[in-house]
């Protein structure tokens, strides 16, 4: 019997969230988000990068779920990401807010593959400032590396 060929499966949309952790006291006290914004997300086992830091790689597919929250480091002060910039051919983030609270996230889906990473622009609220923080160095969405590389 001759050896059976693997066929490539494509794999299920899968959820990507992305965290913004940051300090909003000392975000507030130096004026700089750069230094107090940390990005993760759960895709690291795929090949995201750059954890930690507010240049995030986030590796995805086409049909992937993204979802953007925040988390404070100091509880009593008011956080909450209040935009997502983005190339509308990439994704279309929508501001949705979980059901019995005042709790904002944001969700988009994937709409193609990625040939080049796609830098994209958070900004946030902070403490009482009416004028959103938003940090220069940009995360980005990327593709898998092509195949021979």
């Amino acid at each position: 019997m001759p050896p059976r060929t693997r066929q490539s499966q494509r794999r299920p949309a899968r959820p990507v969230t992305i965290t913004a952790v940051v300090d909003p006291v000392a975000a507030l006290a130096s004026e700089n988000l750069d230094d107090n914004l940390y990005l993760y997300d759960t895709n690291r086992a795929a090949g995201s990068t750059g954890f930690g830091t507010p240049g995030l790689r986030s590796l995805v597919h086409k049909g992937d779920t993204l979802l953007w929250n925040v988390l404070p480091l100091e509880c009593e002060t008011y956080v909450s990401l209040t935009d997502i910039e983005i190339d509308p051919r990439i994704a279309e983030p929508v501001r949705k807010v979980y059901p019995g609270t005042d709790i904002v996230f944001w969700t988009a889906e994937v709409k193609q593959d990625i040939t080049e990473p796609v830098p994209y622009r958070l900004s946030f609220l902070l403490g009482t400032v009416s004028t959103p923080f938003t940090p220069t160095a940009r995360p980005v969405l990327a593709g898998p590396a092509p195949e021979g590389r």
